[in-house]
């Protein structure tokens, strides 16, 4: 698969599962905090957007060291093999594919 339409697609996904996860948010704050704070109002979904990116600025932040931490151990587990076949399989992703790189290191360069 072509690298850039595989990161629209990401892209896609993201802006997808960002818009739905506000929805959420904005109908559950709409159905809970009227009910159980006296003066609690309804929010629209900008504001459940922005309620969305508060709690990840207060609660985990932007660093992300959760993945590559998991990442990171999951490294240092990997055999030899098991690291040069997830690098032959991420260059195929999103770099030359693994024949192409063979071919290249078999033919002499002119």
């Amino acid at each position: 698969m072509n690298c850039k339409l595989r990161f629209v697609k990401i892209f896609v996904m993201v802006v997808v599962g960002v818009a739905a996860l506000g929805g959420v948010v904005m109908l559950l704050w709409n159905w809970l905090i009227p009910a159980l704070f006296i003066g609690g109002k309804e929010i629209g979904y900008a504001q459940a957007i922005g309620v969305l990116l508060l709690s990840k600025i207060l609660f985990s932040g932007f660093k992300g060291h959760g993945g590559h931490r998991w990442l990171h151990h999951r490294w240092e587990q990997m055999t030899p093999e098991e690291r040069e076949k997830f690098q032959s399989g991420m260059r195929g992703c999103c770099g030359k594919h693994k024949k192409e790189d063979t071919e290249s290191l078999e033919k002499p360069r002119e």
